[in-house]
């Protein structure tokens, strides 16, 4: 019996400390009817000009009833935009069932044009029924930008920003973009570049075309800029100025495109006819011109020839010393056949060499007999028939 008091000293400690007890079980019972809170994670915010924010938003219901709470913004500057949204998709009402809660995000957008200052608006919970609601007050400062300075927190680098080669030929790029922010950004991609010219913006090894990257903190990523000039583009080094923005930070970088122009060239005859005729022995001539329809200058222009053996084959001028871009130039080609040719069609090829470039033509050489090997031939047959009506005559009378 002396034990008693005790056990009972036990009991009633072990139930005073006990996480189910009874003032724990009666705090419950305390919560009023209804009660709802809109609590933003931060109400005073500072950012720079055109930056877009997005905020955490608890909602409490505080009561024991469940609620169907409606969202709403008030007082909102003009040309600001807010809405609330979750991770896929906007929202402005949601169930809270009794002592719970929820988070979701409020998005905020300054308009264009926004000059810095302080802004302030409202956002406000409200019970389906109107009869209780709860609003918290926001303001975001926007800060001035200094005067001629631009937003620190990008690094851009290449390893090679020059570039060499012909108008037609495209150069690749590589630069490094480095994020220096606290945060994750989105940054826009842009160029200026010589008129006619295409620059397309491509991820590292993939072939897609991009105009915009996104990188967490302290990300570095390799982004190819492909860089297509005008054809017609004169030799010569032009920049192409690359630029990496995002509303906080912005940089740029200037490759150089060195165009040593492009060698090319037409050839053709005057008459465009590719086919003459020739005396055996005797001369004859067709003219052809040369084009430069490349953008670089042809210097030394020779030309050269393939013709059958013991034909002679000369060209007036015997070369060209410059041909400049778009500049037309006519030679002349005299053919003499052998003596001992065959009357007959004959193939002589002309080539047209201007070191970097070359072009041929392929003329037909038709080969006729002179003239007085004509009236010969003539002759002799003239003869033989006189020979064959006085044999004729003579004998036949016998």
């Amino acid at each position: 019996m002396k034990r008693l008091p005790l056990v009972v000293l036990v009991v009633s400690l072990v139930f005073l400390f006990s996480p189910c007890s009874l003032p724990a079980q009666e705090s419950k019972k305390d919560l009023p009817e209804r009660a709802i809170l809109i609590a933003p994670e931060f109400y005073g915010i500072e950012i720079n000009k055109d930056e877009p924010v997005s905020l955490d938003v608890s909602l409490i219901n505080r009561g024991k009833k469940d609620e169907f709470v409606e969202l709403s913004i008030s007082e909102l500057p003009e040309n600001w935009k807010a809405y609330f949204k979750t991770f896929t998709f906007g929202v402005n009402g949601a169930f809270l069932k009794g002592d719970s809660s929820k988070s979701i995000t409020l998005k905020v957008e300054p308009g264009k044009g926004v000059k810095p200052g302080l802004y302030a608006f409202k956002v406000k919970a409200t019970t389906k029924d109107k009869a209780v609601t709860s609003t918290a007050d926001v303001s975001i400062k926007i800060k001035a930008k200094e005067e001629g300075k631009d937003a620190e927190g990008i690094v851009i680098n290449s390893s090679y920003p020059v570039l060499r080669g012909p108008s037609d030929a495209r150069f690749e790029f590589n630069i490094e973009v480095e994020n220096k922010e606290d945060r994750e950004v989105v940054y826009n991609l842009s160029y200026e570049a010589p008129e006619n010219w295409e620059v397309n913006f491509k991820p590292g090894y993939e072939e897609k075309f991009i105009s915009s990257i996104r990188l967490k903190e302290n990300q570095l990523r390799n982004v190819a800029v492909e860089v297509r000039p005008s054809p017609l583009t004169p030799p010569g080094e032009y920049p192409v100025k690359v630029k990496v923005e995002s509303p906080n930070a912005k940089g740029n970088i200037t490759l150089t495109v060195n165009i040593t122009g492009v060698h090319k060239m037409e050839v053709g005859t005057t008459n465009e006819l590719l086919s003459l005729t020739a005396l055996r022995g005797n001369k004859t001539s067709m003219s052809f011109y040369i084009k430069n329809t490349g953008t670089a200058p042809l210097t030394n222009i020779q030309f050269l020839s393939i013709k059958p053996e013991a034909w002679k084959v000369e060209f007036q001028p015997e070369k060209i010393e410059n041909l400049n871009p778009n500049e037309i130039k006519q030679a002349e080609v005299i053919i003499t056949p052998s003596e001992s040719a065959i009357v007959g069609d004959y193939s002589v090829g002309l080539n047209v060499d201007a070191g970097k470039v070359n072009k041929n033509l392929e003329l037909r050489v038709t080969v006729k007999a002179k003239p007085i090997w004509g009236w010969l031939g003539l002759f002799i047959i003239i003869l033989v028939v006189i020979g064959l009506v006085f044999v004729f005559y003579r004998f036949g009378r016998r």
